[in-house]
């Protein structure tokens, strides 16, 4: 491809270029041609980054897939950079959205991704999705996070993403316990701040007599039912996407979910944010079928068998303490491989192929019965 000449645009000012005093008030066509001349400016750079990410497809060679010209660590390192260099007025998290989708359609030049998730559409997994991949990736919505681990497994999805814990209401069991048999790897985390809802036809709180959502969603809201719908049935289904299909066909239903919810099924939102605790926040993993290099900033997953004996976690968890090695979560699984036998799912900072943490798990591994590194991936940003 031979790339199209340009006039080479100049840097965008921080600030407009026309300089007023604080008490003149701006000349508003100034003001809009300065606008229009930066959009045209930001169109021009986006275009040459698609065409140098075109550039670096060529560089890489023929690949098979997508997913082959995918590198996470990569992403995680650009983004960082957009956060050390922001200085306003625009948010981190504004800027790093902004990025994320230049990313997410540069890559999709090729083949876009194909990314399964709990679904159907309008889950809070799908916005983890949106929120890691862009919206230029592909959605597949799954009916069970089981079922989410085997189309990666079988190469029907690039990558998938799934709900592991939730900052009030703990662990989500389920996902741990794929993790016992599935090769998969986990690629990266997405940290969502969870908004709930309670929406219904009518939109009208004396209606509801009875009220649809994801078991876990019904808990982070207890509280406020407990105030406001003390009798109506609380009912729990597969998702918060299927508790508002359901509620879309009375008008004594509700469901408890987000408001993209409310808007693909349309429903009308009674209140919210109803959930209990202000700073909820659900935490997804992105599953893949690689270990990916490290990023700089990185945590590992790991899947520890114990042997039987005194001591034998102590010899697990102490060559990580002596090296500084920061533990961020250990929780315990029946094993699946005998009665009473246990596994621990451990988070640590670090990346399995960098020092500190590739000393220590070497010498783990030699008072565990088993050690299954799950994953080493960058640590979510924002």
């Amino acid at each position: 491809m031979t790339k199209k000449k340009s006039a080479k645009p100049q840097k965008p000012s921080a600030k407009p270029a026309q300089t007023v005093s604080a008490e003149t008030k701006p000349d508003l066509a100034a003001v809009r041609a300065q606008i229009d001349g930066l959009d045209q400016q930001i169109q021009q750079l986006i275009a040459e980054r698609a065409q140098w990410a075109q550039q670096v497809g060529k560089a890489k060679g023929k690949l098979a897939a997508a997913v082959d010209y995918y590198r996470p660590e990569r992403e995680a390192q650009v983004l960082r950079r957009v956060v050390d260099r922001n200085d306003g007025p625009l948010g981190d998290e504004t800027l790093v959205r902004l990025f994320r989708e230049i990313m997410s359609a540069c890559l999709a030049q090729q083949e876009p991704l194909k990314i399964g998730y709990l679904g159907p559409e309008g889950t809070f997994s799908q916005q983890a999705v949106h929120k890691h991949f862009g919206h230029s990736a592909k959605g597949l919505p799954l009916a069970s996070i089981e079922e989410v681990f085997q189309e990666v497994a079988a190469k029907h999805a690039d990558f998938g993403v799934v709900p592991v814990e939730n900052s009030g209401q703990g662990t989500i069991q389920s996902t741990l316990d794929m993790f016992l048999t599935s090769p998969l790897t986990i690629c990266g985390e997405v940290e969502l701040r969870v908004h709930q809802h309670l929406l219904s036809r009518s939109g009208r709180l004396e209606d509801i007599e009875r009220v649809y959502s994801h078991p876990m969603s019904l808990a982070q809201c207890s509280g406020w039912l407990r105030q406001n719908l003390p009798k109506a049935e609380k009912i729990p289904v597969s998702s918060n996407a299927e508790a508002a299909r359901r509620a879309r066909n009375a008008d004594d239903a509700a469901a408890i979910a987000g408001e993209t919810a409310a808007q693909v099924y349309g429903l009308k939102a009674i209140a919210g944010p109803i959930e209990d605790r202000s700073d909820n926040t659900t935490r997804f993993l992105v599953i893949g079928r690689e270990l990916f290099p490290p990023s700089g900033h990185d945590r590992t997953s790991l899947l520890v068998f114990i042997r039987d004996r005194p001591g034998a976690l102590y010899g697990v968890l102490e060559p990580l303490a002596r090296r500084g090695i920061s533990m961020n979560r250990i929780e315990s699984r029946p094993a699946h491989g005998g009665l009473w036998q246990y596994a621990f799912f451990i988070d640590v900072a670090g990346h399995v192929q960098e020092s500190p943490l590739r000393d220590a798990l070497a010498e783990v591994s030699e008072s565990a019965g088993d050690v299954r590194v799950l994953g080493s991936y960058p640590v979510a940003v924002l």
